[in-house]
């Protein structure tokens, strides 16, 4: 059997995603180390507090060699949409985590709303990347 433990976010900003990360979202660092004999490359991951083997890569996207000017503009442009990928965080009170992310400078893109499997919210962070923060009700989901 195997266990999820890091995912991976494309970042405009490394530094500007980790304040946000941390500051807005209570985030904790989990690994920030630049390898100077990789061209500096920075491996930056956070993850939530409480669930020490869980973390988020926040990986700058990199250009040549390691990918093409077009690669590069596919991804930025998934980003702007809202559609590199979507972070799922679950909360026992949606309207209560929502209420203390807004006052954090948190901007939802949709209030929280009741849905089938429970109560649910969107976000996005500095980059584009979509969230949803759900009070999940329904056993299973």
């Amino acid at each position: 059997m195997f266990k999820v433990s890091v995912a991976q976010l494309w970042v405009h900003d490394q530094d500007e995603a980790l304040k946000f990360y941390t500051q807005k979202l209570g985030m904790e660092v989990r690994a920030d180390v630049t390898l100077p004999e990789m061209g500096d490359f920075r491996w930056l991951t956070v993850g939530p507090a409480g669930q020490e083997d869980v973390a988020i890569v926040l990986m700058a996207i990199p250009g040549p060699p390691v990918m093409e000017p077009e690669s590069v503009k596919q991804i930025e442009a998934l980003m702007a949409k809202g559609f590199a990928g979507t972070v799922f965080l679950t909360t026992d009170d949606c309207q209560a985590s929502y209420e203390e992310l807004k006052a954090r400078g948190v901007e939802f893109t949709e209030a929280p709303e009741r849905r089938p499997y429970g109560i649910d919210s969107g976000f996005r962070d500095p980059s584009g990347n979509s969230f949803r923060l759900t009070q999940v009700t329904m056993a299973g989901v």
